[in-house]
């Protein structure tokens, strides 16, 4: 494999602080969570659209209904965790919100055992209820600074699900798609979801200052596009699972972020809650990497 100009965990780096923006910009932004997760989707889709239009438009004709469907339901549980995880940033700090809804491979992993039946692990379950052991550690300390705050860990938690069942969801049209296509088309029906959502509710969609568009337009460019953009580029030169503990570092490029721009202030419990998710997601993936390579040797070895 030829070795690329740039070293790949510099990208990967530069990748974790750039998702760890999103947060930041949100609780910058001066106008009500939908609409502020309705541009970031919206602006998103007009910078795709013209590489989408100019290179993988034919890609449309061979999604199938069923990929339709389910692109359509990942797209609205998309716009549901936008609306969610943007609504308990006016409640919870940075630290806490992001720290929770990081938690998404737990979801991830009780999704799939009650959807597609996969076998659980002694390892799995240790890893899955340290992580929520430390959500919980979370949640009563903010519980005692304040009732809001509480239901501002509940809508992160809630937020997490919906991603997570974007993702459950979305995972078999990803297959089949490009990155491109498959983003394109999930990205706009998340847009139109939405659009109608903020319409329905009769919020208004004008009337901004020009430093809220502008953060509009910097949460399309810099967590969404440069972000995961970074991270799949580095995927032809490291592994999944070092992407995956590389996006743990978000919750805490957002926290020393805040700390410094939003002048919050991190409590020890978050500190501990926060290490404990870390720690058991990380040993969730390193379960999930073995159990990976365990299949290869074994097809490997029938083949």
């Amino acid at each position: 494999m030829n070795q690329p100009k740039i070293n790949p965990y510099l990208v990967l780096a530069i990748g974790a602080v750039a998702v760890s923006t999103s947060a930041i910009f949100v609780k910058l932004a001066n106008a009500p969570a939908p609409v502020i997760a309705f541009y970031r989707l919206f602006f998103t889709v007009l910078l795709m659209l013209p590489v989408f239009l100019w290179k993988y438009r034919n890609e449309l004709k061979v999604i199938k209904k069923r990929d339709w469907l389910f692109s359509s339901i990942s797209g609205v549980f998309l716009a549901l965790h936008f609306i969610l995880w943007f609504e308990s940033l006016n409640y919870t700090s940075v630290t806490s919100s992001t720290v929770l809804v990081t938690m998404q491979p737990v979801f991830a992993f009780i999704g799939t055992y009650f959807l597609f039946k996969e076998k659980i692990g002694l390892g799995a379950i240790l890893s899955t209820s340290l992580a929520l052991c430390g959500s919980i550690i979370i949640s009563w300390g903010d519980f005692q600074m304040s009732g809001s705050a509480l239901y501002g860990d509940f809508l992160a938690i809630v937020s997490c699900i919906m991603v997570t069942a974007y993702l459950l969801f979305g995972q078999t049209v990803r297959k089949r798609l490009t990155l491109v296509t498959y983003t394109f088309v999930v990205y706009s029906i998340s847009t139109i979801t939405l659009f109608l959502y903020v319409v329905i509710l009769k919020y208004p969609l004008g009337g901004y200052v020009g430093q809220d568009w502008m953060y509009f337009l910097l949460l399309a460019i810099v967590p969404t596009l440069l972000g995961h953009n970074l991270f799949n580029w580095s995927l032809k030169w490291v592994s999944t699972s070092t992407i995956s503990v590389s996006i743990l570092f978000e919750p805490v490029g957002a926290a020393i972020l805040a700390y410094f721009i939003l002048s919050e202030k991190i409590i020890h419990t978050q500190i501990f809650g926060g290490v404990i998710i870390i720690l058991g997601i990380w040993l969730y993936s390193i379960g999930e990497r073995k159990k990976k390579q365990r299949v290869q040797l074994s097809e490997q070895s029938v083949g």
